[in-house]
């Protein structure tokens, strides 16, 4: 499957989600979809993006966009966190890294000396006739949301 790039229409993917049931994009059609692609449940980087998101989120609804967190936890780890976090959007679970490559966020990371292969920290913009119109890579947290809301407010 081809990667995304700014300006196309991206492709149609589905993804089991926190709730029950499956996502896919079109199911935003019509509206703005926010994709933020996250490494790990329950760490504190990820929880507090996640918080960012949710605080924003009324603001993104009225901006007419949707959220929907991905990263390669279970569904099960997915649920826990959306519970702890309160958080109103989707956890989607791409333990195969299927959609993950489709937006070509798996990079080599390091930790303690030990390189391995995790997801770098993206979000990406997708309009309501499902074309990305921004991407987001290597994002630092303070701040993110806030400037994610921006451009969506922008279109």
């Amino acid at each position: 499957m081809p990667k995304v790039a700014l300006g196309t229409k991206v492709p149609d993917f589905s993804l089991p989600a926190t709730g029950g049931g499956t996502f896919s994009p079109k199911e935003a059609s019509g509206r703005l979809l926010v994709v933020y692609f996250y490494p790990k449940d329950m760490t504190s980087g990820c929880t507090r993006e996640s918080q960012d998101f949710r605080d924003l989120n009324t603001a993104f609804r009225k901006a007419g966009a949707d959220i929907v967190g991905i990263s390669r936890d279970s569904l099960a780890s997915h649920e826990k966190f959306k519970a702890k976090e309160r958080l109103p959007f989707a956890l989607l679970s791409d333990e195969d890294e299927r959609v993950c490559g489709l937006f070509d966020v798996i990079r080599e990371k390091s930790l303690y000396g030990r390189k391995y292969l995790g997801i770098e920290r993206s979000t990406f913009l997708i309009d309501g006739k499902g074309v990305l119109r921004r991407e987001w890579r290597k994002v630092k947290v303070p701040g993110h949301a806030e400037e994610v809301l921006e451009a969506t407010r922008s279109l």
